[in-house]
């Protein structure tokens, strides 16, 4: 650190910190940011990927950086219903995040260190160190089911592998559901690096948290087999579990006074339904570009606002949500996301960027459910 007590303290690296504090350099390169990160690779070990309509133009650049591959279009296979979506589809490596936050802050502005307790204008790190600050914004991830929310989870393994001869895809496929459905919702996520690299993601949607990475670990190697690939892992691998919100309270999740600003996933920033954070942590990065410099309190108070405003924005998401657990059996719940790529690609593209519109919510639910009725409606009105 320089010794200059700087304008903010970001309290972790991931993707919603890290895009914050790149925002900042470019856009507020007056401001004195310092960053706090637990381990040693900003980002940990992850890729995010992102649709070109997720984000405004302007922030293209950006992210430009960030990003390791990119396509022109996707697919998505379901049972009865295959379709290619001529959306651009974009992923970033934690790598790049990590290289592009220190080329952005320089080397004195990012801390190694574990916080061990924070308030609006300090953080004191597990070392001893006390680091001082205008403000301080909590950007770590959550750790475990938050209170005040309820949810189920979305668990996935990923490795890239590597198949002798090429793999033969054009293009990413975003969800093949075609895969058993034995376990709830459950589709592999496609990403060809290249003509012979692929990253194979098993992601399946169910109500408890646990993470048999073993067993989807086979899975990749059996849904590799079946599309007749000889592959072997190459390096990447990644696990996780993330919150799909189906109700709760969030005066209970951050309760009023608290004293510490918030950001990304640890202030529910993120789309309730498909777990998907990129559009939001690029939204919260140039809010807070237009709202700093301001004292830590405040900055506490502007951030649950915001987080507030979001919460009752998904409240369809969260809906959606309890349909996708409650209105139908483990085996029969990707008929709702089956329909839903039905709909048109406009639609499609403001759902996953979190702007879907009163025309669009109608549309969703027009028709026939494709699951029984009298579970969809229970489940609409949270009572499932």
């Amino acid at each position: 650190m320089s010794g200059v007590r700087p304008n903010l303290l970001i309290l972790g690296g991931g993707l919603a910190g890290g895009l914050a504090a790149i925002a900042l350099a470019a856009r507020r390169p007056e401001l004195e940011v310092v960053l706090v990160e637990r381990d040693a690779q900003l980002g940990g070990n992850h890729l995010w990927s992102f649709f070109a309509s997720d984000v405004e133009p302007d922030d293209l650049p950006l992210l430009e950086p960030l990003i390791e591959q990119r396509w022109d279009a996707y697919d998505v296979r379901f049972p009865d219903h295959r379709r290619t979506l001529e959306t651009p589809y974009h992923s970033m490596t934690s790598e790049r995040l990590s290289r592009t936050v220190r080329d952005a802050l320089g080397e004195d502005a990012i801390v190694m260190g574990e916080v061990v307790e924070a308030g609006p204008g300090h953080a004191k790190l597990s070392d001893g160190r006390r680091i001082d600050a205008d403000a301080v914004i909590d950007m770590r991830g959550l750790c475990g089911k938050p209170e005040g929310v309820e949810c189920g989870a979305q668990k996935f393994v990923g490795r890239m592998m590597r198949v002798t001869g090429g793999h033969g895809l054009e293009r990413p496929v975003v969800m093949d559901a075609t895969v058993s459905q034995t376990d709830g919702y459950r589709f592999v996520y496609l990403l060809p690096f290249s003509e012979t690299d692929v990253f194979v993601e098993d992601t399946y949607y169910r109500e408890d948290a646990a993470l048999d990475v073993e067993m989807l670990a086979q899975r990749i190697d059996h849904y590799c087999d079946l599309q007749g690939w000889n592959a072997e892992p190459a390096g990447r691998m990644e696990t996780g579990v993330l919150p799909v919100v189906t109700g709760g309270d969030p005066k209970i999740f951050w309760p009023e006074g608290s004293g510490v600003a918030r950001g990304g996933v640890r202030a529910g920033l993120f789309h309730h339904l498909t777990s998907y954070s990129v559009p939001d942590a690029m939204r919260f990065a140039n809010w807070l570009s237009d709202v700093l410099p301001c004292d830590g309190e405040i900055l506490a108070r502007k951030t649950r606002a915001y987080a507030v405003r979001h919460w009752k924005e998904q409240r369809f998401d969260r809906m959606l949500a309890r349909m996708l657990f409650k209105a139908a059996e483990p085996p029969e719940r990707y008929r709702v996301l089956q329909r839903f790529y039905r709909l048109p690609s406009s639609l499609i593209e403001r759902f996953y960027a979190g702007r879907t519109n009163p025309a669009d919510r109608v549309r969703i639910l027009a028709g026939k459910p494709p699951v029984p009725i009298h579970r969809a409606i229970r489940a609409i009105l949270g009572k499932a």
